[in-house]
């Protein structure tokens, strides 16, 4: 079974579709990592203007998506063999990743790396295009939002857990020009699947919108 979780920056998509993983027994993977990933890689090459420059850069084995040894249930982002992990959330990497994510040959090369990581296993891929692009026929699918004040302040909780501090307005302003960046870019657009169920999550815990998912996708298994 493929799972699909679509939605824009902050509307907790990654936090519930690895919390419904674990609850299921499946497979995670966040390909916001790995666009990340990228980023980080066209910063430290000074290429994240450059198209073709930054897609050079992507090898099969740099960004590779790998099963941690230590967990199971989720998938990690290696570059050069070394796992990503605060560095894909820091603040220049945030501010690129939209840019590069819009890159259409970066888009194109990562398509097939994704699709065939989720070959042949229960998966929960969360992004803004598994429903409409990576995972067409993934069942079921979810779209899930949150207002902007939501998705400002759960962000900003984040990046404070992690060390990072940040005006609210900055991030406020950051957060719509990434919407409107993720929305309107020529391939692979933030959109809703047609096939998706779309849930608010702005007055809803984690642990309630992944009741919500796994009693759907529980309804969804039953023969």
């Amino acid at each position: 079974m493929q799972i699909a979780i679509d939605g824009p920056v902050a509307s907790g998509k990654s936090t519930v579709a690895r919390k419904l993983s674990g609850r299921l027994g499946f497979l995670f993977l966040d390909t916001g990592a790995l666009y990340r990933a990228v980023a980080y890689l066209a910063l430290r090459k000074g290429t994240s203007a450059d198209e073709a420059a930054t897609e050079a850069l992507i090898t099969p084995r740099s960004p590779e998506v790998v099963v941690d040894p230590n967990d199971a249930l989720n998938a990690r982002i290696l570059v050069d063999g070394k796992v990503l992990r605060e560095e894909l959330f820091a603040p220049e990497v945030s501010l690129t990743v939209s840019r590069v994510a819009a890159m259409p040959a970066v888009r194109r090369k990562l398509l097939s790396a994704q699709r065939a990581f989720a070959d042949e296993r229960n998966i929960v891929m969360a992004g803004r295009d598994i429903g409409t692009v990576v995972l067409p026929r993934a069942s079921p699918k979810f779209f899930l939002t949150a207002s902007l004040d939501t998705r400002v302040d759960r962000r900003l909780r984040q990046l404070a857990a992690r060390g990072i501090q940040i005006e609210r307005d900055t991030l406020r302003t950051e957060i719509q020009n990434r919407d409107r960046r993720d929305s309107s870019r020529a391939v692979s657009p933030l959109v809703r699947a047609a096939d998706a169920t779309e849930i608010d999550t702005s007055d809803m815990s984690v642990e309630e919108v992944v009741a919500v998912l796994a009693d759907a996708v529980r309804a969804r298994a039953k023969p």
